[in-house]
C-alpha cells in the first residue's frame, strides 16, 4: 500500500512539473510579445475533411485551417505535425526556410493540444498523405492542460462524462454521435415542416406539472412569491394551442423528472410532441411509422441497420397488437376475460407479479405487460388500446370504454414513443383528474393533478385530435448504435464533486 502510495505521489508530482512548464512557456510568450490570448480572429478558409475531398482542385492553392495540435514529430529543419478541427484530422508540413528561423524555434516549443492557426499550400507528401505545407503558424491558444495519453485516450467514462470537451477532442467517434444527433432534430424538422407542422414553445416552469406520470422537480419563483414546477410534459399546453386553432403543432424542448438514473433515463432530457387536429391514434401510426422510416434513411443510409449487433428493419411494416394480446400472447392469459380487481390481483399472486394495494385492475394489466412483455419487443411493435386506468389523458374506445384509443411503439425493448386520440370530452377529463387527484392522495406521487385552465380550454372546445410524445435521446441511441443514454447527452447529470 505505501509503495502505491509513493507511487501515485511521484506521478502527481511528475504531473505538476509538466503543468508548470505550459505555464512558464506561456509567460515566455507573453513577456516576448506573442500573447497567444491577444489574437481575437483568424480566418479559416478550408477545414480537414474538405482539403482531402477536393484534393484535386486545392492542389498547390494557398489555404487557412485551424485546429488543435494531436501529434507533432521534430525532424531537424523538418517537422511534422496533425490538427484535429471540427471534420477531422490534417498533417502539416513545418519547415524552418518556409516560416522563419524565430517562428520554427517557437513551433518546436508548442505543445499538444495547442490550437494553431496554419496557413501554406496543399499538397501530397512522398507516401501519399494529403497535407499543408506551411508558411505561416500562429498560435491561437495555449493549452495548460495535459490531454490523455494518445494510445490509450479518454476511456474512465465518468471522466468522460463530466469532462466532455476532452472527450470530444479525444474520440472522434463521439463527435459523430453529436454530429448525427443534430442531423436527426434537423431531419425532423424537415419532416414535420413539409406535413405542414408549425414549431412552437411553450414555459418550462408550471405550477401545474400535468402530462405524464412522474414526479417533478420543484421551485420557488421569488418575484411572484409561488412554488412552481419544471414541466414533465408539453402535453397540456401545446393541446391549448390546438384549442386555438394552430391545428398542427410541435415542440421540441427539455423536460425534467425526478427520477432515477440509469442506461435509459436521465432527469433531464429532450423530448418532442406533436399534435394534429381532426385526426386520431391511427394517424399517429402512420406519421410514427413514416418519420421513423424516413429517419433511418437519411441518417443510416437505409431502413435498416443494426444495434448492439442486432439488425433493425423499419422498411417492413410496424407490427401492431393490443396490449392484452400482447400479454395473451407472452404468458397466456386474456386479461379481456378477467373481470374485476379480485381477479387481476389473484393472477398477479399467482405469476409473481408484485403489486400494491392501491393499483388498480388496469394497473395490475400494466404491470404484467412491463414483466412478461416488454423484453420481448425488439422490432418495431405498436403496442395498443392500453387500460383506462393508467391513461387520464385519452379517449376511451367506443367498442369498449374499459380500454383507450393509445399506443406506444417499442423498438429494442424501449418504450420510443406515446400516443393518444386526445381526450376532448371536458366533462370525462374533469372526472379522470378526479381519479388521479384521489390516486396522488393514496400515495402515487406521480400522478396528475386537476389543471383548471386546462379543462376551460378543452370546454371553449378542442376538436378531434392526434398527439404523441418522442423520447429524442432514445431515438438518437438507437440510430447511433449508443449503448447508455449519458453518449448522447452532450452534458448529462452527474453527482457533484466536491472541490
Amino acid at each position: 500500500m505505501a509503495g502505491q502510495q509513493n507511487q501515485n505521489a511521484g506521478q502527481q508530482d511528475n504531473t505538476n512539473q509538466l503543468l508548470q512548464i505550459r505555464r512558464d512557456k506561456l509567460k515566455d510568450l507573453q513577456q516576448r510579445g506573442k500573447d497567444p490570448y491577444q489574437i481575437t480572429k483568424y480566418d479559416v478558409t478550408h477545414h480537414s475533411v474538405e482539403i482531402k475531398e477536393h484534393f484535386d482542385e486545392l492542389e498547390g492553392q494557398n489555404v487557412s485551417v485551424a485546429g488543435r495540435m494531436m501529434f507533432k514529430r521534430v525532424m531537424g529543419k523538418a517537422s511534422f505535425c496533425n490538427i484535429r478541427d471540427r471534420q477531422g484530422d490534417i498533417q502539416i508540413y513545418v519547415a524552418r526556410d518556409n516560416i522563419g528561423e524565430e517562428s520554427y524555434a517557437d513551433f518546436k516549443k508548442y505543445d499538444m493540444g495547442d490550437i494553431l492557426g496554419i496557413k501554406g499550400t496543399v499538397f501530397k507528401t512522398k507516401t501519399g498523405e494529403i497535407s499543408v505545407h506551411a508558411d505561416e503558424v500562429t498560435l491561437l491558444s495555449k493549452s495548460l492542460q495535459i490531454l490523455p495519453e494518445k494510445f490509450h485516450g479518454l476511456t474512465d467514462t465518468d471522466i468522460r462524462y463530466r469532462q466532455r470537451y476532452v472527450d470530444l477532442i479525444m474520440n472522434p467517434e463521439v463527435r459523430e454521435t453529436f454530429r448525427k444527433r443534430s442531423q436527426i432534430i434537423k431531419e425532423i424538422r424537415n419532416f414535420l415542416d413539409a406535413r405542414d407542422f408549425m414549431e412552437v414553445e411553450t414555459p418550462m416552469l408550471v405550477s401545474n406539472a400535468g402530462g405524464a406520470a412522474a414526479r417533478p422537480f420543484e421551485t420557488h419563483y421569488n418575484a411572484l412569491d409561488e412554488d412552481v414546477k419544471l414541466r414533465i410534459s408539453l402535453e397540456l399546453y401545446l393541446k391549448r394551442l390546438i384549442v386555438g386553432g394552430l391545428e398542427r403543432v410541435y415542440e421540441i424542448g427539455r423536460v425534467f423528472r425526478n427520477e432515477g438514473v440509469d442506461t435509459r433515463h436521465n432527469p433531464e432530457f429532450t423530448l418532442m410532441e406533436l399534435y394534429q387536429a381532426y385526426t386520431d391514434y391511427e394517424g399517429m401510426m402512420e406519421l410514427t411509422e413514416s418519420m421513423f422510416r424516413y429517419l433511418a434513411e437519411k441518417v443510416c443510409g437505409s431502413s435498416k441497420f443494426t444495434y448492439n449487433g442486432t439488425e433493425i428493419d423499419f422498411g417492413k411494416p410496424f407490427e401492431r397488437i393490443t396490449m392484452t394480446d400482447c400479454i395473451k400472447k407472452y404468458t397466456g392469459i386474456d386479461f379481456d376475460t378477467v373481470p374485476d380487481l379480485e381477479s387481476a390481483r389473484a393472477l398477479a399472486k399467482e405469476h409473481h407479479v408484485e403489486y400494491e394495494e392501491r393499483h388498480t385492475r388496469g394497473e395490475i394489466i400494466n404491470l404484467f405487460f412491463e414483466e412478461f412483455c416488454e423484453k420481448n419487443l425488439v422490432q418495431p411493435t405498436f403496442v395498443m388500446d392500453h387500460p383506462v386506468e393508467i391513461s387520464p389523458l385519452t379517449k376511451k374506445k367506443l367498442s369498449d370504454p374499459t380500454k383507450v384509443e393509445r399506443f406506444e411503439l417499442f423498438i429494442n425493448t424501449w418504450e420510443m414513443c406515446n400516443a393518444y386520440s386526445e381526450l376532448n370530452d371536458p366533462i370525462d377529463q374533469r372526472e379522470r383528474f378526479a381519479a388521479q387527484d384521489a390516486a396522488f392522495e393514496a400515495g402515487n406521487e406521480e400522478a396528475n393533478h386537476t389543471d383548471e385552465d386546462f379543462l376551460n380550454a378543452l370546454e371553449v372546445g378542442m376538436p378531434p385530435t392526434g398527439g404523441i410524445g418522442y423520447g429524442i435521446d432514445r431515438l438518437v441511441m438507437l440510430l447511433t448504435d449508443s449503448q447508455a443514454i449519458r453518449d448522447v447527452i452532450l452534458c448529462p447529470t452527474m453527482k457533484t464533486i466536491e472541490q
